[in-house]
């Protein structure tokens, strides 16, 4: 299979067990209630039906505590083990991390992840039978095909040779469980991506406690193109799970007829039948229709699941690994008891338990702060890593803030505050988080500021020529450091910029007394953008095509002013890097906006939209025959299993010459507010940023919650309330969207997973409707609380870039997607935001914006391609979404042009 990922360096990943088993005193922000689909308690069903809330992997604290060593230990029976060590192998896919904080929790320990060509045979025996360092092994989702080496590394070894380990294949892990005991592997009657199913089976151990058949309520999440034919199962493999319908279930269920609002009433919860359904195993013999969903074989303990028990909207995946721990106690006791001689595992294993601990630990102890992640270079599980070197510059830093005594409101709101205190001159070298957009809740609060403070200065980052070689994979770069008297210093950073961002703010000494009650969380910093092309520092290989735009550029802002949208307040404050920094520039902003006289802020001028076409003058990248048959030829990467997502992305341009793209983004602001705007001007590299994002990429606040709020479905608004309205509840209950939208979901819960405590990640909001000016889009929330070893830093690395304009699995997605692409994305699908000299940071996702750069104007736009996209609608999505921003340059422009002609 083509796209086979070979990365430069290797990754093995450890979670702390001291810091799971010793940290009772931090704060957790999941619900205690359980409310993971399928697993209510009785007393949460009312009269059989689950009813729809909070979609949460449910990892309370007292999973974690006692994990080790405590009382639940003497309470088992002294021939089972007491916590389970698990190799958790990684096929380079972007779930693995849901598996890895399912079983944290569920064995006690946290998995060894090693990716499927990391270790050598060799490395593995050694692990597996003379450290004796795990009970079972898990085999991970992934791209591609068993059939291919590439796609699959060491994983047909393990299952043909560890025949004494319960191992566990999870979709690519079970066509490969399959496809090793001689099973053909082949074409699914069509991809299944994103979307549930019921599923029948034997009542095996894997499946207890676990009902089954059609409308019992274990609906499972499929994310395949290629299936074991079950008419080449060998005997040695038994059938254990089906489908029990050849159609696929809606997450959301409730869209009926076109025209009728009266049916779009209908319950969105699940009926699930009181007690547990039961059904005789099936033979070998499938129904035609049947799609096989599990098989074990017959004489080891190794099972393999088509379907994915770690997605969010699996209903009793969590009873699935709970019950493959307990099959691989009951392996090793039963082991004990007919053999002392064989393997000698139990009594070994207890041995182990401090040494597996103390190894943990010293990884803990010793690792950099996840540096890279997929950058991360190990030689073998016991090969430990220095910390990174602390800046030779550490400083201390204090802040300094006051509330002005007058409302937002009362001198004209945030555009009027902008305008006046930086709008001179162009606004050149200043920034603008813009919460432009405040209903629902969705923002609060905005951040305005310029060039001024003598701790200001400007970094921009460009990627060397290496990252965009067919052969090399490199993120070194070139940083240009520039301070607010002039003086530029160039330097080479080989590590690239996310290594320079991180040492920087790890070097920043404060006392957080200083901002005690401010209620935000940016306090000067960092703030600015990263371009996509930075994908090259968080794992993706290469860079096919370089920017023409710096890959990052930001300001570190020490005087700002800050507004709060809900209390509407003014706040001014200025860092200083020692107690005797004077107040005189706020001095001077206080004086500058209480004298501000109480006024509406001017009206931008425009033309009516009838007068001009939306995209006049623009040119785009590609052509509409084009994009179809690039959408076509993603669709075909998915059929073969290589993605299950692909966010195919193109540009529109226009040369604008000398636009005032203040005034353009005054424009945008008032026709398409959003929540997470921004304007940026960066007058060295010619370049201003006019964002009306509705997208937030990633948030972490000051009590360590990492939240990310993805946005998968986009349809236009209607020309009246009712065809609205109609709209609305098309995209809520629309299949697609919603297999869109849970499949980034659950990539973004991996990619959180790795710097997120096991057991704090959920789901709050699932596949909401929120609508803005022009569009109704679908938004889904994700929290989990950061592990105290990781920075902030390393949780936008863990991240970035936004799964939302990659798709899944990441890796192999951005792969393609830069073979199909004929431009670098530069700023869109980046983000834009601060990170606060304190460690908190909030970015969006760089859409529905236009990057001005050298006197021509850039749009980007694309939309998720799934197996059920229909090529022709795609395109039209895509060019909706252009719809808003070129409008308001083409408009803008007209307006200057009528204004001339007048005068």
């Amino acid at each position: 299979m083509g796209f086979a990922l070979f990365s430069p360096s290797k990754e093995i990943s450890f979670s702390s067990l001291e810091s799971i088993s010793q940290n009772t005193n931090s704060k957790h922000v999941f619900p205690k209630t359980f409310s993971r689909l399928g697993e209510l308690n009785r007393e949460e069903r009312g009269d059989g039906v689950v009813k729809k809330g909070s979609v949460s992997s449910h990892l309370v604290r007292g999973h974690l505590e006692g994990s080790f060593v405590g009382k639940k230990q003497l309470k088992e029976p002294s021939t089972k083990l007491d916590f389970v060590r698990t190799l958790l192998i990684d096929n380079y896919d972007s779930y693995t991390y849901n598996i890895y904080q399912e079983l944290s929790v569920i064995n006690g320990l946290p998995p060894v992840v090693v990716r499927n060509d990391e270790w050598s045979w060799e490395e593995v025996c050694h692990y597996l039978y003379e450290e004796k360092l795990f009970d079972n092994i898990v085999i991970s989702p992934g791209p591609g095909s068993p059939t291919c080496a590439a796609d699959i590394g060491i994983c047909l070894k393990l299952l043909l040779e560890c025949t004494d380990i319960p191992i566990l294949g999870v979709c690519l892990g079970h066509q490969a469980l399959g496809y090793v005991h001689g099973a053909r592997i082949i074409h699914a009657p069509e991809p299944i991506h994103g979307r549930l199913s019921d599923v029948e089976h034997n009542a095996c151990e894997l499946f207890n406690g676990i009902p089954s058949g059609q409308n019992s309520g274990f609906k499972v999440v499929r994310y395949h193109s290629l299936v074991i034919d079950p008419s080449s199962l060998p005997k040695d493999l038994i059938p254990i799970a089906w489908t029990s319908s050849h159609e696929t279930i809606p997450f959301l269920d409730g869209f009926e007829g076109q025209g009728d609002l009266n049916t779009l009433a209908k319950s969105l919860s699940t009926k699930l039948e009181n007690g547990l359904h039961r059904h005789p195993a099936k033979s070998q013999e499938l129904r035609t229709r049947d799609i096989l969903m599990g098989i074990m074989h017959c004489s080891r303990p190794h099972y393999g699941l088509q379907f994915h028990p770690e997605s969010v909207a699996t209903y009793h995946g969590r009873q699935i690994f709970k019950n493959f721990a307990e099959i691989t106690k009951d392996h090793w006791s039963q082991l004990q008891s007919s053999s002392d001689s064989m393997r000698d595992f139990y009594r070994s294993a207890r041995m182990q338990v401090s040494a597996v601990n103390q190894l943990f630990q010293e990884v803990a102890r010793n690792k950099p702060l996840m540096n890279g992640f997929d950058n991360l270079k190990h030689a073998g599980l016991c090969n430990l890593m220095k910390s990174p070197p602390h800046s030779r510059f550490a400083k201390y830093l204090k802040l300094k803030w006051r509330k002005l005594d007058c409302s937002a409101n009362q001198v004209g709101g945030s555009g009027s505050i902008f305008s006046e205190l930086f709008g001179s001159h162009r606004a050149e070298n200043t920034f603008w988080l813009d919460s432009s957009s405040t209903e629902m809740n969705r923002a609060r609060f905005s951040f305005i500021g310029g060039k001024g403070g003598p701790l200001w200065k400007q970094v921009t980052f460009r990627l060397s020529n290496k990252s965009c070689s067919n052969t090399t994979s490199s993120h070194g770069g070139y940083l240009s450091v520039g301070d607010s008297d002039g003086s530029v210093t160039n330097t080479y950073l080989q590590e690239g910029f996310f290594d320079f961002l991180n040492q920087e703010l790890e070097s920043i000494c404060y006392d957080a007394a200083d901002f005690n009650g401010l209620p935000f969380d940016f306090y000067g910093g960092y703030i600015g953008y990263i371009g996509y092309n930075l994908k090259v520092e968080c794992g993706a290989s290469l860079n096919r095509h370089e920017s023409s735009t710096p890959d990052a550029c930001l300001f570190f802002a020490d005087n700002l002013v800050v507004i709060d949208h809900h209390c509407d307040d003014v706040y001014v404050m200025s860092l200083h890097d020692d107690n005797m920094g004077t107040t005189s520039w706020m001095d001077e902003i206080e004086q500058k906006v209480l004298g501000m006289k109480p006024h509406r802020p001017t009206k931008p001028l425009s033309v009516a939209s009838a007068d001009v076409s939306p995209t006049q003058g623009f040119s785009a990248e590609k052509s509409r025959q084009q994009y179809i048959a690039d959408v076509e030829e993603c669709q075909k990467f998915i059929r073969d299993g290589e993605s299950y997502e692909l966010c195919l992305t193109t540009q529109m341009r226009r040369s604008v010459g000398e636009l005032h793209s203040l005034a353009l983004y005054l424009e945008m602001r008032e026709k398409n507010p959003a929540p997470y705007a921004a304007w940026l001007s960066f007058p060295r590299e010619n370049l201003c940023i006019c964002c009306s994002s509705p997208e937030r990429f990633l948030r972490l606040d000051r009590d360590g919650v990492v939240e990310a709020k993805p946005i998968k479905g986009t349809v236009a608004r209607g020309a009246s309330p009712e065809a609205d309205e109609l709209l609305k509840q098309r995209l809520q209950y629309s299949e697609k969207d919603q297999a869109e939208n849970l499949m980034i979901v659950d990539l973004l819960r991996n990619d959180l997973g790795r710097v997120c405590e096991p057991g704090s990640m959920h789901v709050p909001h699932l596949m909401e409707v929120e609508s803005y000016t022009t569009v109704h889009t679908m938004v889904s929330t994700i929290r989990g609380q950061k592990r105290p070893d990781t920075s902030a830093v390393d949780c936008v690395r863990a991240a970035f870039p936004g799964g939302s304009m990659t798709g899944a699995p990441k890796l192999r997605s951005m792969e393609i997607l830069d073979s199909l692409e004929t431009s670098s994305r530069g700023v869109y699908s980046g983000c834009i935001g601060y990170f606060s000299y304190n460690q908190t940071f909030d970015l969006n996702i760089v859409i529905r914006s236009v990057v001005i750069h050298e006197g021509e104007a850039s749009i980007g736009a694309g939309g998720a391609i799934t197996a059920l996209s229909n090529p022709a609608d795609e395109y039209e999505e895509m060019v909706l979404k252009t719809r808003a921003p070129t409008k308001a340059v083409v408009e803008y422009q007209s307006s200057i042009l009528s204004i001339d002609d007048e005068t």
